[in-house]
């Protein structure tokens, strides 16, 4: 694996979220969706099977985003995987677009879920992880949540589903950012150490910097467990990037403005 190329990759899809952040003129998230760039450039760069020209091709990889809200992690990496053209990346958030907020299932634009309220992701990810058990086929299903999404009930009865039915072609990420809308999760809801309750689940569990390429790329491809279900708690930093973003709620959900486009730029170098 080209661990530049992929870094690379990670900062085209940084550069793009704040284009696109700044250019739809309305309030979008982006703190939760650059805390999760460097896993979805690992992921479309490196680990995912897929074919761009057939997005449809059955025995593909499957991704699903639970965190909703973090969607241009996603729709940058489906960019720079050349699933979705500049256009269709450029209409999101316009009138009759087939990129708005959160995902819509649209399997030729390779979107596989659809997303409104959190914790729903893990439970179809399962399914189609049993299916695929069932029908003896290869592929992998990915899910990524969120830390805060965390809190609903509806993900532990899934992790205690996956774990039962022995689920070892499925592998779970959690953007493990410390933040969540209302707040610092510690406070809103404190979860402990995701990655001891996803081991007394009974799952396949490597906690890394969710950054370091090198440390994403082994986790998702070695360590496998036979008949385990993995975890992958990926430690991140809301906003990853932008450093009046980083680890900043008021940019869980907020508005670009020119100035504060022109400035992280700067701090990207890319003015």
């Amino acid at each position: 694996m080209d661990l530049q190329k992929i870094s690379d990759k990670a900062k085209r899809m940084r550069r793009k979220i704040l284009d696109i952040s700044h250019s739809c003129n309305t309030n979008v998230h982006m703190g939760g969706g650059l805390s999760m760039v460097d896993i979805t450039a690992t992921l479309y760069g490196a680990v995912l099977r897929f074919d761009k020209n057939n997005p449809a091709w059955e025995d593909r990889d499957r991704f699903i985003l639970s965190k909703g809200h973090g969607v241009l992690g996603y729709y940058s990496a489906l960019l720079e995987a050349g699933i979705i053209s500049d256009d269709v990346f450029g209409s999101f958030q316009t009138n009759e677009s087939d990129l708005i907020a959160h995902p819509v299932m649209n399997i030729p634009l390779g979107i596989e879920s659809s997303n409104g309220s959190l914790g729903q992701g893990l439970s179809m990810g399962i399914g189609l992880a049993l299916a695929a058990k069932r029908k003896n086929m290869k592929h992998r299903i990915y899910v990524l949540l969120g830390n805060g999404e965390c809190n609903e009930g509806s993900v532990w009865e899934a992790v205690m589903c996956a774990a039962h039915f022995k689920l070892d072609n499925l592998t779970a990420i959690v953007d493990n950012n410390g933040f969540q809308s209302d707040g610092k999760s510690a406070a809103v809801m404190d979860c402990g150490d995701f990655a001891q309750k996803w081991k007394s689940f009974g799952w396949n569990v490597c906690a890394v910097d969710g950054h370091n390429i090198s440390e994403l790329y082994n986790a998702f491809v070695e360590c496998d467990v036979e008949n385990m279900p993995k975890a992958v708690i990926a430690n991140t930093i809301k906003g990853k990037g932008v450093s009046f973003m980083e680890n900043n709620n008021e940019w869980h959900h907020n508005r670009l403005t020119k100035a504060h486009y022109d400035r992280a730029l700067q701090e990207m170098g890319e003015i």
